[in-house]
């Protein structure tokens, strides 16, 4: 029998059909770009999965490629993208899944908040504005500054932008206007502290914490992520209060199956939600998870896709394996990518370092404002979450895109 996955995260596909292949299935992965998934292709023996060239954005070339899949199990999805349209195809097909509803719910940030303002799990509310100067009177009465501004169906960091005076909050709005947008833009109050996500996995009132990951962002008003590691050294105490905050939170926003990516700023009074992804956690997240954890997390992936409770939710998991750090490599500006500069040197150093390409030469790099820049990953492995993180960021400074004019 078959396991489809419409779309996946760039990362995690040798591992998900490895997991597939154990629980007897073998996996199908529908897209409309196969090169998305380059690296993970490149390295994986050819017969590990199928590969279906299909218009992902057309829900009825998808129906009839699945349509073709024999003995069609299940359906896997690891994006926000075509989280609703996967929900909505196993929901028609009869496969189990995620109720529709609930994953319309968790695409609209804007909601999730006022769901969580509504039960006391935020202390702030979403309000839209519209984009352009005419919004800045509708932020500063709702919510002030400092203020956050995001897309209500934003994904990678896109289209969010921090508004520390009023200067930046027209910048902002005016930049807003300027962008087409997934969904509505929205405004929440900024939160002081530093960012952190919860990678979680659920089923039917239970939610078990993985781990903690941390996360560093820019400095500039546009955010982008930069680096990350895991898992996070936390005092028993902290952390047990995070996995209830998390299955509170889940619970609120609808989620009851399957993994969670809850990011969060551990504000001076405890967690403020940034913002919950229906799934593994992107770049490199599950590759860490696995190898700290030592085991296949996405065996989890493949139970919730045939209707059954992971094993994942009460195996040991003594996180024995070592933590990992990565830092997302970018290009400093637009052009064509040529090539790395310092990827001969990673091996002088500590932490048993490796790159993972994200673009390959010839390719034209248009935005470098947000993920869509990313050109590569380095991982390092450490004894903590830190020093990993450490290893990681000393070895990627060495690495330079470059970066020539397009023709």
């Amino acid at each position: 029998m078959t396991i489809a996955a419409l779309e996946s995260l760039s990362f995690g596909l040798g591992r998900m059909a490895e997991a597939a292949a154990g629980a007897g299935h073998r996996l199908s992965l529908l897209t409309r770009d196969r090169s998305v998934y380059r690296h993970e292709l490149a390295v994986l023996p050819p017969d590990a999965l199928d590969v279906v060239d299909v218009d992902t954005d057309d829900p009825g070339a998808v129906r009839r490629a699945l349509a073709a899949v024999p003995d069609l199990a299940g359906l896997i999805n690891t994006t926000d993208t075509w989280s609703v349209p996967a929900a909505e195809l196993a929901a028609a097909l009869g496969l189990p899944g995620a109720d529709p509803a609930s994953v319309r719910l968790l695409r609209d940030k804007r909601r999730v908040r006022e769901a969580l303002h509504a039960h006391g799990l935020s202390r702030g509310t979403a309000v839209s504005v519209p984009p352009g100067p005419e919004g800045a009177g509708e932020v500063l009465r709702a919510v002030g500054l400092p203020a956050v501004l995001k897309d209500s169906a934003g994904t990678s960091s896109r289209d969010v932008w921090i508004a520390h005076d009023e200067e930046a909050l027209h910048r902002a709005l005016a930049e807003a206007g300027e962008q087409r947008l997934a969904g509505g833009l929205f405004v929440e109050a900024f939160l002081a502290g530093p960012l952190y996500s919860a990678e979680t996995l659920s089923w039917d009132g239970t939610t078990r914490l993985l781990g903690v990951l941390s996360r560093q962002t820019s400095r500039a008003s546009v955010v982008r992520e930069e680096a990350a590691a895991f898992p996070v050294a936390l005092p028993s105490a902290e952390r047990a209060g995070i996995e209830a905050w998390v299955g509170r939170v889940l619970a609120v926003a609808g989620h009851e199956r399957g993994f969670a990516h809850v990011e969060f700023i551990l504000t001076a009074d405890g967690p403020e939600l940034v913002e919950v992804n229906r799934r593994i956690g992107g770049a490199l997240v599950g590759e860490v998870l696995c190898r700290t954890l030592r085991t296949n997390v996405y065996t989890a992936m493949v139970d919730e896709a045939l209707g059954r409770r992971p094993a994942l939710l009460d195996a040991p998991l003594d996180a024995e394996g070592p933590a990992y750090g990565f830092v997302l490599v970018y290009a400093e500006r637009p052009g064509v990518l040529k090539g790395w500069l310092g990827l001969d040197e990673l091996a002088a150093f500590p932490g048993a370092v490796e790159w993972f390409p994200v673009r390959v030469p010839g390719e034209s790099v248009t935005h470098v404002g947000d993920q869509r820049g990313c050109t590569g990953m380095v991982l390092a492995e450490g004894a903590t979450a830190e020093l990993a993180q450490h290893r990681a960021w000393s070895a990627a400074v060495r690495v330079r895109p470059v970066v020539a004019d397009a023709v």
